[in-house]
């Protein structure tokens, strides 16, 4: 994609915008964005200890803001952790149990239309809203997000994709005739199939930083939710040179994919600076679940990956900045979800919530600042439908229930952040307290409304295209 923004920021900005601030009546609305990595290690910035991959970009986010130490997602992997994360609700609530079929002629399998998400409650208070990158919340044609709420859309809508634009052969999701083939679908501008010519982490980054330029002058919201560096793990040769420390093939791949998106954060904040909107600007970091166990990450010194109910699975990088309004530069160690962000941005814009589908996620605000105190959450919970694996963390205390495997395990996290010593028989009482707690939750979750990933056999065999 080439665009203005292939000369210097700040030149493109004055060539394609005035920079007169907002008037004050419109600075009641703060623009926010939410940049979203895929399967990134919990250890994979430089906030959490990465010392081999260089994120000064991502690290300026919580240098300047809140890092989370204990921050989660609401599913160990992509499709129903997005569900949580932009309804601001447990997913499970609505159906949402696992990784959905990718079947573009299928219309269960996608975020419910009578779930209100992000943008569709946004809307309401009056933003431009957009949507760059991975979506994964349904590729029928009503799922898809020019009619969920998003003013506009430049992304894939499957769940991972190719990312050299020869690659990308697939006029449509529905010409797919192969299995795997939705890796390789052009690039959607809203409904209509667009050519490419970069790197696709890249192209992301561009169109963000272009949306930002154009919707300046009103309240925004754009969520920016890159493919990388989920597989497959491809990246450019001027992205691999940064890295001639790395031996390993696949963990300088990986590196090589996350200091691609480094600079993507970096471009943002540099636009947010130099449109002066650093201050009234919500920016949010987090990756969608922990680092995947085939693409070289790293989730240290938590226990597991991506796909599991321990902490390498769920807590992942999470950060938060609104200068001048927050704290910088500031730990929170307390429990925080990603259905936050919506409850942090629905209490800061007075936006109504339908009482029939009231939100999980709460304000942070408040307890950032030290107007509250103690943890947002009184318990935090999970499922995963599929392998009836269940979990609750009610304060350090996190209590597993294997009911496939006939097993439950309970660790004390603030002691076992690996969780390695399993106290669920030396602590009967709490186990059988926190079971009692879980068993309420699940107790309100909806069976799984679609058929799981996989099931779609594209017809065939077809041309390999």
């Amino acid at each position: 994609m080439k665009s203005i923004l292939s000369i210097p920021i700040a030149l493109a900005i004055l060539l394609a915008t005035s920079c007169a601030p907002r008037s004050d009546s419109e600075n009641q609305t703060p623009n926010i964005v939410i940049i979203l990595t895929d399967d990134q290690g919990y250890a994979d910035v430089g906030f959490n200890g990465c010392e081999d991959i260089p994120t000064p970009n991502i690290d300026r986010i919580a240098n300047e803001g809140v890092r989370f130490t204990n921050g989660y997602v609401t599913y160990p992997v992509c499709s129903p952790s997005r569900a949580g994360m932009i309804t601001g609700r447990y997913q499970g609530r609505f159906g949402y149990r696992r990784n959905p079929t990718l079947n573009p002629f299928d219309d269960k399998a996608g975020l419910p239309l009578e779930e209100e998400n992000m943008a569709e409650i946004l809307k309401k208070v009056g933003y431009h809203t957009g949507y760059v990158g991975k979506w994964h919340l349904g590729t029928h044609p009503q799922f898809r997000p020019n009619v969920r709420g998003f003013d506009e859309f430049y992304g894939f809508v499957a769940g991972g994709h190719r990312y050299f634009p020869e690659d990308l052969t697939y006029q449509t999701i529905e010409d797919v005739d192969r299995k795997g083939g939705w890796y390789n679908t052009k690039i959607l501008r809203n409904e209509r199939r667009v050519e490419t010519d970069e790197y696709l982490t890249d192209e992301f980054s561009h169109e963000a930083v272009d949306f930002i330029v154009k919707n300046h002058k009103s309240p925004f919201f754009l969520f920016l939710s890159y493919n990388a560096p989920h597989t497959p793990m491809q990246a450019t040769q001027t992205y691999l040179d940064r890295f001639p420390h790395i031996d390993d093939k696949l963990r300088k791949t990986y590196a090589a994919m996350v200091s691609a998106v480094d600079d993507g954060v970096g471009r943002v904040l540099e636009t947010l600076d130099a449109l002066n909107l650093e201050d009234d600007t919500l920016v949010f970091f987090l990756s969608d679940n922990g680092g995947a166990s085939n693409n070289g990450s790293n989730n240290a010194p938590l226990r597991a990956s991506k796909g599991t109910i321990y902490e390498g699975g769920m807590r992942v990088p999470f950060a938060f900045r609104w200068t001048g309004s927050i704290p910088a530069g500031i730990d929170f160690d307390e429990p925080v979800s990603s259905m936050d962000m919506l409850g942090t941005i629905v209490e800061l814009t007075g936006v109504e919530i339908a009482p029939e589908r009231p939100l999980d996620g709460v304000d942070l605000i408040p307890y950032i600042t030290g107007e509250k105190q103690g943890p947002p959450h009184d318990a935090l919970f999970w499922q995963m439908f599929d392998k009836d694996h269940a979990v609750v963390r009610h304060g350090n205390d996190k209590y597993i229930d294997l009911n496939k495997e006939d097993r439950v395990e309970l660790y004390e996290l603030s002691q076992d952040i690996a969780e390695e010593s399993n106290h669920a028989e030396s602590q009967p009482e709490k186990a059988k307290e926190l079971q009692e707690a879980l068993d309420a939750w699940t107790s309100q979750l909806e069976p799984a409304r679609f058929d799981p990933l996989g099931t779609w056999n594209p017809p065939g065999p077809g041309p390999s295209k």
